[in-house]
């Protein structure tokens, strides 16, 4: 499980991808592979046209439809290596040494965890190739993958920016304690500003020894309980100490996994304007 693997389409958000994920290939330093998926065609084959089209239709509509798909894949497959040439060309920019350009044919989710096993870290972006330029949204790719995949995965929002600092929401949970050690012990966000926080004073005593654990690992934190919503405490929070990436999971049972676990999730990932890391 060494691998960051991007996930690269002609979204406007590929440029993102691939900057955040030369970031944290740098970061970790870990090989990256670039990956591109051709999508399984919608168009139904020739047995099944000859069916549908009905008695009275002639063979070379059969036969000129199915050219039609043959030259749409083919094409396809061209504009995706072109798209992965100039990935590879702008993380090698970045100082990314180790790249791989993978290509495969299927559905996104099935090819992410297939390849799960050798993945430190997925990087997609947060709307695909369906959604326009400034549009807000949760792409259908990147909710099916978080809800099934086990790896962490970084999401970008659009253009990407190394971020100067982190805020990590935490719960006192044995799954949250997990997740500390993990983030902790990875490079990925050492050196940063991180800003440890928790929703509501029931366990609040079992926030400074998180801290410290990050703190022997050589991280800089600042631990903060907060009250009331956890959106609104969270959101409130970000944009006082001007925070530049967010670490989430899902965490226990507690009101925190209440509140990241479904459309809850769905609803921060889409709200954010900076980076988020999520944590299975």
């Amino acid at each position: 499980m060494n691998n960051v693997v991007a996930c690269i389409d002609g979204s406007p958000s590929a440029l993102g991808v691939c900057d955040a994920a030369a970031w944290a290939s740098t970061r970790l330093d870990a090989p990256l592979t670039l990956l591109h998926v051709l999508e399984k065609s919608s168009t139904p084959d020739q047995d099944n046209l000859s069916g549908a089209i009905g008695l009275g239709s002639r063979e070379h509509l059969l036969s000129e439809l199915t050219e039609l798909d043959e030259k749409r894949s083919r094409l396809a497959l061209e504009h995706g290596k072109h798209m992965l040439a100039d990935a590879k060309d702008r993380v090698q920019k970045q100082g990314v040494v180790k790249v791989e350009e993978v290509q495969r044919h299927g559905f996104v989710l099935d090819t992410i965890l297939e390849m799960q096993h050798a993945t430190r870290l997925l990087v997609m972006g947060r709307m695909g190739e369906d959604h326009t330029q400034g549009q807000v949204a949760l792409g259908s790719h990147l909710e099916n993958v978080v809800r099934a995949a086990s790896n962490p995965i970084l999401v970008s929002v659009g253009e990407f920016n190394a971020p100067r600092n982190y805020m990590l929401a935490y719960d006192g949970s044995e799954t949250a304690n997990k997740a500390i050690e993990r983030v902790a012990a990875s490079p990925l966000l050492r050196g940063l500003e991180g800003h440890l926080v928790m929703v509501g004073e029931a366990e609040s005593d079992r926030l400074e020894p998180a801290k410290l654990l990050l703190e022997q690992h050589g991280h800089s934190v600042t631990s903060c309980v907060l009250k009331g919503d956890i959106a609104d405490a969270l959101h409130q929070y970000q944009e006082a100490h001007r925070i530049e990436m967010l670490v989430m999971g899902a965490y226990g049972h507690s009101r925190i996994r209440q509140f990241f676990v479904g459309s809850n999730t769905s609803k921060m990932v889409t709200e954010s304007t900076v980076p988020i890391i999520l944590l299975r």
